[in-house]
């Protein structure tokens, strides 16, 4: 498998589509429709045009990053600190685990919610006691890590194709739901620029699957081992992963902005709840209102397994090198367990805004590691110079950029 013409598409690059497309469908997928819909139908149309693109040089960028080191095997963390030093090692460690730790404090809480939503509107049930709920589902999701890492990512794998099907037949089965009122919500010239800027750091985590872009990287290398055989299989299968997602997200999200009203969608996000769950709500219909808050739980459950892994290796990874000595790593893994554990549980009590969280937590440290830092590298680190003079070089400094400004705007 190692020489220059072995470029056929193959089940291993498939298998990779399929796990990059796990990580990416998660909480932010099912809240999109809520925030990126309430600016109108066409901000949207420019949405879907900026952000495949977007997820797909963005994505390549830190891959080729990765495999940019002069020892093969290195990870996102040991590549940081071969090209810009220790130091810098420390801080982007730090920053990458704050990048996936937010997703996972909004996980929890999500969870919470379509559990919680699904036993009062589905079950006619009242609902359970928040503190009890809340913590019983994030240990359940935390043991199943600690029980056996191999069953969580065969479970997330085989996950992944009921959830694209499942996608694909609810947006298919809303098209008779649709009604052109969006279609006439003209926006203002400043007040669509205004939606498209503050909605690119939502758009930047719906399509966020970094947490696995290292690990990703570093599969690829030992299975075509020559360089340019595995730098042309990233591109590939990262365009694959950009395209499946474009093409199931972005017909997802139109199908339940054009089945909705704007007053509809700010319900839902007063609510706090997936679109799922609020459609579910809506239709009296048993196949949408059981089946829908499910799809959100799986969807949830599916993309939680990947970012722990992340959030996990950022956080070990930091006190490793803080440590600077060898440590049982079992009991590492315990203990990072038990304060994933109690920080997840403390959020979930409190349930704060979920895409809030999203927006002040999430976007700009992602923006920064998946489109900044690569971008960077370009063009200071000589091993990455054979990418400079791209014009998706300027796109993604650009939209990483603006992705930054408008969180920094949302939080003044």
């Amino acid at each position: 498998m190692s020489t220059t013409t072995n470029k056929k598409w193959n089940k291993f690059d498939t298998a990779w589509v399929l796990n990059l497309f796990g990580t990416a469908v998660g909480a932010g997928v099912l809240f999109l429709p809520i925030n990126a819909g309430m600016g109108g139908f066409w901000p949207l149309v420019v949405m879907a045009i900026l952000v495949g693109p977007m997820t797909y040089f963005a994505h390549r960028g830190l891959a080729y990053f990765v495999l940019s080191s002069s020892k093969p095997g290195s990870d996102i963390t040991e590549v940081v600190e071969e090209h810009f030093g220790p130091t810098a090692g420390k801080l982007i460690t730090l920053l990458y685990f704050f990048a996936i730790f937010p997703i996972l404090l909004i996980y929890g809480n999500g969870i919470t919610n379509t559990v919680d939503s699904f036993i009062v509107n589905q079950l006619g049930m009242a609902s359970p006691n928040r503190v009890i709920l809340s913590f019983v589902l994030i240990a359940i999701l935390i043991s199943v890590m600690l029980f056996s890492e191999k069953v969580m990512l065969k479970i997330t794998e085989l996950l992944v194709y009921p959830l694209v099907l499942i996608l694909f037949a609810l947006s298919i089965y809303l098209i008779p739901q649709w009604n052109a009122s969006m279609l006439y919500e003209l926006p203002t010239a400043g007040g669509f620029i205004t939606t498209l800027w503050l909605t690119i750091p939502v758009l930047v985590f719906s399509f966020n699957h970094s947490p696995a872009i290292s690990s990703f990287t570093l599969s690829q290398q030992r299975e075509y081992k020559d360089f340019n055989t595995t730098e042309y299989h990233i591109g590939r299968t990262e365009k694959g992963t950009s395209t499946v997602l474009l093409f199931f997200v972005m017909f997802f999200v139109f199908s339940c902005v054009l089945t909705l009203t704007p007053a509809e969608l700010l319900e839902a996000k007063a609510q706090n709840i997936s679109i799922l769950s609020y459609l579910a709500n809506k239709f009296d219909n048993p196949y949408i209102s059981y089946f829908a808050p499910l799809v959100a739980f799986f969807a949830i459950t599916s993309s939680f397994f990947g970012h722990y892994l992340g959030a996990r290796e950022g956080l070990e990874g930091l006190y490793l090198k803080m440590k600077g000595e060898s440590v049982n790593r079992k009991k590492l893994n315990y203990g990072t367990a038990v304060f994933f554990l109690l920080t997840l549980w403390g959020v979930a009590i409190i349930n704060p805004s979920i895409l809030g969280l999203i927006e002040s937590l999430g976007g700009p440290i992602i923006a920064m590691i998946l489109f900044i830092m690569p971008m960077y590298a370009i063009r200071n680190v000589p091993a990455m110079k054979r990418y400079q003079g791209r014009f998706s070089n300027v796109f993604v400094t650009v939209m990483g950029l603006i992705a930054i400004s408008a969180v920094v705007y949302g939080l003044l």
